[in-house]
């Protein structure tokens, strides 16, 4: 989201051409800590492969290549990357020495109906088609997108989820910050960043969300998904403000249908970033729960990692950080997936800011079982 702290896996031909481009294939993470004598281990669930500062300040056919919010693998095996300030942007990444380098190759204008950029882009998904379908927190709204970036069309969106007066998001700046598509096709996932007003908190004391689905049937376009069912999930609370939760600010699917999930905050001491893996087949459909928690049965979450406990791997900082390695990270994909393995490519959002740095970060995530 702008100025303050701010999807679904491609085909197997892409995630595969990406991992080669990303050189994952020349030994692990624990492999390289060794030759290097570096520990890269986060948690027992994950590692941190390397980071690259490759697109800080930089600049692309004059557009700015930051407030980077979204990232999906396109079918060419490139990245796209998505700019909170209506611009869609496609990457060559590549890896040194597990360092995940970028170089921008192309660049898209995107556009509402009227032509206008009066978006605040801050997720992506790619379809099977190549179709982008792209959240903005304005309405909030998620477009389609031809594979020119152009004719966007909107989903329907539940009226609840809209910003007041029109809806019940008390803030435009805290809706649809995460969007991923699951396996198969069939379901899309976006993520609201901040609560509901009228929603209240779990018995813990967690500030609750709202995740929402829509469906479609097999072999229909983008254009045909429906309203499916809403769930509730419970954010962390903020460690260094007692005042402030946590907020998601990106999420993916996993190839069995779970979700990976990032929750992120910010206070003059430093981000905090943490990585989760959502369950949402015990879930309760609160869609007719008017406030939250009610009677739901929430979503189920696993922690995988507080990257605040990753090694720095000696990245700098502009800004007080508890780790130097970490910033505003808001775009995570799913780049390969080899059994419960998964490469993950982050990135942060500068939000335009001196103090604050885009990077890139490779992480190598192994799932603990969905029984556990």
């Amino acid at each position: 989201m702008r100025r303050r702290l701010r999807i679904a896996l491609a085909t197997t031909t892409a995630a595969l051409a990406l991992c080669s481009s990303l050189g994952v294939e020349g030994g692990s993470a624990t492999a390289r800590a060794r030759a290097q004598n570096v520990d890269h281990k986060c948690s027992d669930n994950v590692d941190v492969d390397g980071f690259s500062d490759s697109l800080d300040g930089t600049l692309f056919r004059k557009r700015y290549v930051g407030n980077l919010s979204g990232l999906a693998v396109d079918h060419d095996g490139s990245i796209a990357a998505v700019s909170d300030r209506s611009l869609l942007f496609r990457l060559k990444v590549q890896s040194q020495n597990g360092n995940p380098t970028a170089e921008p190759t192309g660049v898209t204008d995107l556009r509402d109906e009227q032509g206008y950029p009066s978006l605040d882009s801050e997720a992506l998904v790619i379809d099977s088609d190549k179709t982008r379908l792209v959240t903005s927190e304005i309405e909030p709204s998620i477009r389609i997108y031809d594979e020119s970036g152009r004719n966007p069309v909107k989903l329907t969106m539940p009226k609840r989820l809209l910003v007041k007066p029109d809806g019940r998001a008390p803030d435009r700046n805290l809706t649809l910050e995460g969007l991923t598509l699951q396996p198969g096709g069939k379901t899309l996932v976006a993520s609201m960043e901040g609560p509901l007003e009228g929603d209240g908190k779990d018995t813990a004391g967690h500030t609750l969300v709202r995740l929402q689905s829509w469906q479609r049937e097999q072999g229909q376009s983008a254009k045909d998904f429906k309203i499916a069912a809403q769930y509730g999930y419970a954010v962390d609370k903020n460690p260094d403000v007692a005042s402030k939760d946590l907020g998601i600010s990106e999420i993916a699917a996993t190839p069995d249908g779970r979700l990976l999930v990032i929750e992120r905050g910010h206070s003059p001491s430093g981000n905090t970033v943490r990585l989760y893996l959502a369950d949402l087949s015990g879930a309760t459909d609160v869609t007719n729960t008017e406030n939250l928690p009610g009677s739901a049965q929430l979503v189920k979450k696993t922690l995988l990692a507080d990257l605040v406990k990753c090694p720095d791997l000696g990245a700098p900082a502009k800004q007080p950080q508890h780790n130097k390695l970490l910033d505003n990270i808001e775009g995570m994909a799913v780049t390969s997936a080899t059994g419960g393995t998964l490469k993950l490519l982050l990135v942060s959002d500068d939000n335009a800011n001196v103090a604050q740095i885009t990077r890139l970060y490779a992480l190598t995530a192994k799932l603990p079982s969905s029984g556990s």
